[in-house]
């Protein structure tokens, strides 16, 4: 059975913090491409509210995504991102069964 595992990330800038928020979370996606272990690391904003972004991945095992969130370039993010979001990130980590 395959250990493949995907995510859905939602993070909630606040207001008047979205232009750095963005940056740090763009900043975060070149450097996981590249990750061993990554199948897919795409981020999106809401069309409905900009202040919303949503990360969609997929990765080949619970090690590779437990290895990324540990990855210097994610503490960076983080680090930028402190106080700027408007509630902690919301993160649901699932498998396909279908």
């Amino acid at each position: 059975m395959s250990e493949k595992i995907d995510v859905v990330a939602h993070l909630h800038a606040a207001p008047g913090h979205e232009a750095v928020v963005r940056e740090a979370l763009e900043s975060f996606v070149a450097p996981t491409r590249k990750e061993e272990g990554c199948l897919r690391y795409d981020l999106f904003q809401d069309v409905a509210d900009p202040l919303k972004f949503t990360f969609i991945e997929e990765w080949t095992s619970p090690a590779a995504l437990e290895a990324h969130s540990k990855s210097a370039h994610i503490a960076a993010g983080r680090a930028k991102m402190e106080g700027k979001l408007s509630a902690p990130g919301w993160v649901q980590v699932v498998k396909q069964i279908l």
